[in-house]
């Protein structure tokens, strides 16, 4: 029993990483204007290329997400920039 906890336990651990991840990966991308400007340019014509674009830069930066925690992070998010950019990439979200 114990050894089924401590996986649980771990993957816990680690969607929690993911989940952290995601959000200090956007906070990044939301400090530079021009990257943040590139991705909503690239959300209108390719909206899975710029989910793909994310999670690749978020392996540059060491903060590995995948594109379903990268939607995950997106959908949680109150501001009126970010809903802004979820109404037009909604395609590939």
């Amino acid at each position: 029993m114990k050894e089924s906890n401590t996986a649980s336990d771990r993957a816990t651990d680690q969607a929690n990483i993911y989940a952290s991840n995601a959000e200090e990966l956007y906070a990044r991308i939301s400090s530079d204007q021009a990257l943040t400007q590139s991705l909503f340019r690239q959300a209108l014509q390719d909206p899975s290329g710029s989910l793909e674009r994310i999670v690749e830069l978020g392996q540059a930066f060491d903060l590995p997400v995948t594109v379903q925690e990268v939607r995950n992070y997106i959908a949680t998010l109150d501001d009126i920039d970010s809903k802004q950019w979820l109404v037009k990439a909604r395609g590939g979200l």
